[in-house]
């Protein structure tokens, strides 16, 4: 099947079915209703839709199981996950005839997977290998992973397809105008992760219209090795006489599809608010037109969950930070021992301002579990980080539960021609995607000579060809060792990089403060040693950021090239220099503005020290809190409005000023916190609505404000809303909606309330939710969180 679908995207443009949740709210579905199970009691109106979509052309229909994974279904009471899924694979194949292939639906489960949300991982695997399972066993020619908003539950899902069998894979992650995801991952970074990790089409839909995706497939095309599929919805959604309307009709649709097959989508369809005219006209615009040929050029590229680093001819070197590693940092290792990451931040944070674009990660401490450690590290960094990783470790179990958690494309440190590690370790980086450093050594004895270098590279890379890795999936470390000990050792290094860079077209990478091992003025050595690497072609060094300063010095360099004579007048010249100082303290700075950066950084249990710590100091408690933990909160707020940050260090630093809200609350008065206290918030997501991510951050965000928070869940009736008004008199009144079906119960509570003529504020917001709507309602709109905050200060003011 794998060939066909493959022998079917090569012929020319693949068209796509179009919306199934609009199509079924026309057809009768009610709101607040299970669309699966609706569509079981009814199958003769799913069946209509997918069989009025392989009519009008559509080579790819999609089934009906959005949302039937365990957590969706059970907010309706189902738990029967596998037989749902089957029986509406089974009824899509039925439906779609013999020219239509059938994609099994997967769609997300309504949660964070962590280490952005409290699913875990695995539980994520398993709920969706649980769905996959049902649409295999219904027939579906193919597996499509949808609207997915974060990188970590894609990643989840398409593991999942990867270790349920062989099975063609599309994944669509779903980008909003600013062309992220609500949790901040970009097109690039995406589409880097997801091709590597296995899948055969990778894309978007959902959230725009046509217009905007071009710009998102343009985004993505340039970096593409595997076909982009493009399912915009049909324009932008209004409200029209109480129902939803999009803005788009057929016509103007499918003239849009053509200049995204142009932009580079070789697989096209509709969302939102298309339908089978909307395919019929599509395929007719696009008949005979050919995708955009993808370049088949190699390029070295990595990437984490909000961003990515390439290096080609724009980027031709870049610094690995390596004081993520606590060899020879008694303080980082009793940190780590204690299971502290404060360090681990800041080296973190450090090092990026400094000028690194890559982190390498080391956790390897005695008397620790160092898989545990690395787990905790990369859940800490992949939050409050925009760095990708380099993972650095020599234990291939630890390497692989980083790999398999990483969310996104990471670096090895290392694999050499070791027999047995070799074989363990390629086929684990191929699975998860990775690149990797190649160590040259084929047993315990360090390779001396360029000329046994090259032989173990060689050796090495043929091994890794054969697991499917090609040049651009590696990078040779040249084996920097010190010139203290082995007098030609640079020049050697030097060789490599030549050959490597000239001969072997591969990338390189060296551990730069290994040359300078034992000797005076190591940061001198280092800079001269680096600018001569990179004018050979050196293309990464494992540095100190603050080491890329070009730097000449003729005793030194000549000293490095091993000239006659040279080391003697090296030493001669600087020996009278002290050795080099040992690590400075993480911060000089005081115990407020630790407090204020550990608030920021979503660092939760520095936020907790550095709160006792300015106790300790002298700071009067209340303005501690007035004027150093609200600013940084208030300052976080700002970076996410700039989207500087996103969604996972907003969570971060909330949960960062609740702990040390906690610690501060016994040294404040009872009469102060009631002073400082604001008003009463009552929040509910409304009728037919189960989801809550939304109302459960902006929660958090007024909370950590001082607002006084009531929840009443999601799903909850006007008349239960009413009720919790008139029992708690709140000052505002929060409603959240996701769906353009629920959203309309947020105008009955307004208009309820001013019936019973209950006196508060209303506030509304949700991804469909927009300002006009609400001033229709007579309601203050909050587009996140932090507005969410502005506005609550203002209608209590009000």
């Amino acid at each position: 099947m794998k060939k066909r679908i493959h022998n079917l995207i090569n012929k020319g443009v693949v068209i796509l079915d179009g919306a199934t949740g609009t199509e079924l709210q026309k057809k009768g579905l009610p709101q607040g209703a299970c669309p699966e199970k609706w569509c079981l009691e009814n199958p003769a109106v799913i069946s209509t839709i997918h069989s009025e979509y392989a009519r009008a052309g559509a080579d790819i229909i999609y089934t009906c199981t959005f949302g039937a994974n365990r957590p969706k279904l059970a907010q309706y009471g189902l738990s029967d996950v596998f037989r749902i899924n089957k029986c509406l694979g089974a009824l899509a194949k039925k439906s779609a005839g013999t020219k239509s292939l059938v994609a099994g639906g997967i769609g997300p489960t309504g949660e964070f997977v962590s280490p952005f949300g409290a699913l875990g991982f695995e539980e994520a695997v398993d709920i969706f290998k649980e769905q996959i399972k049902g649409l295999i066993a219904g027939g579906v020619d193919l597996l499509v992973i949808e609207t997915m908003m974060d990188i970590q539950e894609a990643r989840a899902a398409l593991l999942a397809i990867k270790e349920s069998g062989n099975l063609f894979s599309m994944v669509s992650m779903t980008y909003e105008k600013h062309s992220r995801t609500l949790n901040g991952n970009d097109p690039v970074s995406s589409l880097i992760t997801l091709q590597n990790l296995g899948a055969d089409v990778v894309g978007c839909n959902c959230s725009t219209g046509p217009k905007e995706m071009i710009k998102v497939i343009s985004l993505m095309r340039p970096y593409a090795k595997v076909p982009l599929l493009a399912k915009p919805n049909a324009g932008l959604p209004r409200f029209v006489n109480n129902s939803t309307v999009f803005n788009m009709g057929p016509k103007r649709f499918a003239e849009f599809g053509k200049k995204l097959v142009s932009a580079g989508a070789g697989l096209v369809g509709g969302c939102c608010g298309s339908g089978p005219e909307h395919i019929h006209c599509l395929r007719k615009t696009v008949a005979g037109s050919r995708p955009v040929k993808l370049r088949k050029r190699n390029f070295f590229a990595l990437s984490c969950a909000r961003d990515f680093f390439i290096l080609d001819d724009k980027n031709t070197f870049a610094v690995v930070g390596e004081k993520i590693n606590p060899s020879g940092k008694k303080k980082m290792q009793q940190e780590l021992i204690e299971g502290n990451f404060s360090i681990v931040r800041e080296y973190a944070r450090k090092q990026a301002s400094d000028g690194a674009k890559l982190l390498d990660v080391n956790v390897g401490c005695p008397g620790t579990d160092e898989k545990k450690l690395m787990l905790k590290a990369i859940g800490i960094l992949s939050v409050s980080s925009n760095l990708p990783l380099v993972i650095d470790s020599s234990d291939p179990e630890v390497l692989e539960a980083a790999l398999r958690f990483y969310p996104g494309r990471a670096l090895i440190n290392s694999i050499s021609g070791e027999k047995k590690k070799v074989r363990k370790l390629l086929p684990l980086a191929k699975k998860y995607g990775a690149m990797f450093i190649l160590l040259p050594l084929s047993g315990k004895k360090l390779p001396l000579r360029f000329a046994e270098r090259k032989k173990n590279i060689n050796n090495i890379y043929a091994l890794a060809k054969k697991e499917g890795f090609d040049k651009s999936d590696i990078v040779v470390d040249v084996l920097a060792m010190a010139v203290s000990c082995h007098y030609f050792a640079a020049e050697e290094a030097l060789k490599t990089i030549r050959w490597c860079a000239k001969v072997f077209k591969t990338a390189t990478i060296i551990g730069l403060s290994n040359t300078s091992f034992g000797l005076p003025q190591r940061h001198l050595i280092n800079r001269v040693f680096l600018t001569l690497a990179r004018k050979t072609g050196l293309c990464l060094a494992i540095a100190d950021p603050l080491d890329l300063k070009p730097c000449k010095d003729k005793f030194v360099v000549n000293f490095l090239l091993n000239k006659p004579g040279a080391g003697s007048k090296f030493i001669a010249k600087y020996s009278g220099f002290p050795a080099e100082g040992k690590i400075s303290k993480v911060s000089q700075s005081s115990s407020q503005e630790n407090l204020r950066r550990a608030i920021l950084e979503g660092n939760k249990e520095g936020a907790a020290i550095f709160v006792k710590a300015a106790m300790v100091s002298g700071s009067q408690a209340l303005r501690l809190m007035r004027e150093v933990m609200v600013p940084a909160l208030v300052e976080v707020g700002e970076l996410f409005e700039k989207k500087r940050y996103f969604l996972p260090q907003l969570i971060a630093s909330a949960e960062a000023m609740k702990s040390g809200v906690k610690v501060l609350q016994p040294f404040l008065k009872s009469r102060e916190i009631e002073k400082d206290r604001k008003g009463i918030v009552l929040m509910a997501t409304v009728e037919g609505d189960i989801h809550d991510i939304g109302k459960n951050i902006v929660s958090l965000m007024l909370k950590n404000h001082g607002f006084q928070i009531i929840d009443l869940g999601k799903d909850v009736s006007t008349v239960k809303i009413i009720q919790a008004i008139k029992r708690h008199t709140p000052d505002i009144v929060a409603l959240s909606a996701l769906m353009t079906t629920t959203m309309v119960n947020m105008g009955e509570v307004v208009e309820e309330a001013n019936k019973e003529g209950l006196r508060c504020g209303f506030m509304v917001g949700g991804a469909v939710v927009t300002e006009a709507y609400a001033a229709s309602i007579g309601a203050s709109y909050a587009k996140d969180g932090v507005h969410a905050v502005e506005i609550a200060k203002k209608l209590q003011k009000k």
